[in-house]
């Protein structure tokens, strides 16, 4: 219902007929459209003040974005300053002039003239001969008659294997016996050994370098100690050699 409507609406009820029934009618409808023009009239007037506000706040932005537009694109427009360079030029200074060595006159030597006592007989002509010098033959010279260089020391103790010495060879081995503590713990591995072996193929002073517990480190030292070697030699000589050697326990 538009406004004009609306208060044609409520207008005064004197145009209508002034019967009973319908006067009560024409009132009753006369509240109700009176109510709706005043919510109208409301609502316009908050339609208003809602078009002011709304045109303030416009205001308000368009002079904040004025005041503060410069100040936003300012930092991205203006190129960055230029780094200042420093050209720095070597001074060269010119070297000295080289000295002048002086040179030292030498004495003059005065020939002093000797009179020759025979002036009318000529001079004999002297003629050097050259020295005789005496050139030994290649025949004579014992070039190929050269001492022999002394064989090298034997070594008195225990060498390693390394060089000219060749390393010992095994000939006879004894297997370990297990330890029956160490079956039923189902002890396995390697100990390794360092042992002596002199210029009868012998083993001697053996250390253990890597052990196996529960007696095994013991066993492999007694099993050992019954090797038998072909010894090592040097320049064909036996000698007695530092040795490794390992004893591997497997069960089966």
């Amino acid at each position: 219902m538009s406004d004009e409507n609306l208060e044609q609406a409520a207008s005064p009820a004197e145009d209508s007929p002034a019967d009973g029934p319908a006067k009560d009618e024409a009132t009753a409808l006369t509240s109700a459209e009176q109510g709706l023009l005043t919510y109208v009239q409301e609502t316009r007037e908050d339609n208003k003040t809602f078009r002011y506000s709304l045109g303030l706040a416009v205001i308000l932005h368009g002079i904040l974005l004025i005041v503060k537009l410069p100040d936003l694109y300012g930092d991205v427009v203006a190129p960055p300053p230029k780094p200042k360079v420093f050209v720095v030029q070597q001074v060269r200074f010119k070297p000295p002039p080289p000295k002048e060595e002086q040179q030292i006159p030498k004495p003059k030597s005065k020939k002093v003239p000797i009179p020759d006592p025979t002036p009318d007989e000529p001079e004999p002509i002297r003629i050097d001969e050259p020295e005789e010098i005496d050139i030994p033959e290649v025949d004579d010279l014992d070039l190929f008659d050269l001492p022999e260089a002394p064989p090298p020391p034997e070594p008195t103790g225990p060498i390693y294997v390394t060089g000219d010495v060749t390393k010992p060879e095994k000939i006879n081995e004894i297997q370990p016996q297990y330890t029956e503590i160490a079956r039923k713990a189902r002890i396995q591995g390697v100990v390794i050994l360092q042992a002596t072996i002199d210029k009868n193929g012998d083993i001697t002073d053996i250390k253990v370098l890597k052990p196996l517990p529960m007696g095994l480190a013991e066993a492999a030292v007694s099993a050992v100690q019954q090797w038998k070697f072909k010894p090592a030699t040097l320049n064909g000589k036996p000698v007695a050699v530092y040795y490794n050697l390992t004893v591997n326990f497997q069960l089966q």
